[in-house]
């Protein structure tokens, strides 16, 4: 007997949920970023981490399992030649949520669910960053302080 999925009900039947988070995926995966409520933006995020994980797997199954839920070949070819190398590095975590505030016609809360671009590479980048900002002030400190010792022996 099939049981409901875990996690708050979009309403509807169990097949209309199913196509409703298949296109949400499809959405995401052709344009990066959509804004949706947030109740939709939490159900959307495992299935498209899921999604981007069996894509990084790059074979032939995992290919059919992923054209069992999004249909448009076009962004099955885009999913697994650029999306999924991006994250090749990345062990998961590849969706981010924030939320927006609520909508104006009904009040419902709306979030903005992205996918993440390369925060690793990123964060190795503002490292080496902010070690060439500390060498330019220890060189500029010692400058001035060798300056000033050869000012001291043309004094002496």
């Amino acid at each position: 007997m099939p049981r409901p999925a875990k996690g708050a009900r979009l309403g509807g039947s169990a097949a209309h949920e199913k196509l409703l988070l298949a296109n949400l995926a499809k959405s995401l995966f052709e344009h990066g970023r959509i804004t949706t409520t947030e109740a939709k933006a939490r159900r959307l995020r495992p299935v498209a981490e899921r999604l981007i994980t069996k894509a990084k797997k790059g074979d032939i199954h995992n290919r059919r399992l992923v054209l069992q839920t999004i249909t448009d070949k076009g962004i099955v070819h885009t999913l697994f030649t650029e999306i999924a190398p991006r994250y090749s590095e990345r062990p998961g975590g590849y969706t981010r949520i924030t939320k927006i505030g609520n909508r104006r016609g009904d009040n419902a809360p709306m979030a903005v669910i992205e996918l993440v671009e390369g925060e690793i590479a990123k964060k190795a980048t503002v490292a080496e960053a902010e070690a060439a900002t500390k060498r330019a002030v220890k060189e500029a400190d010692e400058a001035p302080a060798a300056e000033a010792t050869e000012d001291e022996a043309k004094d002496a």
